[in-house]
């Protein structure tokens, strides 16, 4: 969901990984699911780096 909602962004993953305080390979390895993502590191992908909102639901 990540790669979709970057390249619908036009952002390259050093563009998001800028944006939300990481790393291009951090952001490259969560695309591939080679990563597990922490949520508060999720959440800055999101919102600082998307521009969206992320919400949890129980």
């Amino acid at each position: 969901m990540i790669h979709e909602a970057r390249i619908e962004k036009g952002l390259t993953q050093e563009e998001l990984a800028i944006r939300s305080g990481t790393t291009k390979s951090y952001i490259s390895r969560i695309e591939n699911n080679v990563k597990e993502v922490r949520f508060s590191t999720l959440q800055k992908i999101v919102e600082l780096g998307l521009g969206g909102k992320l919400e949890l639901a129980i």
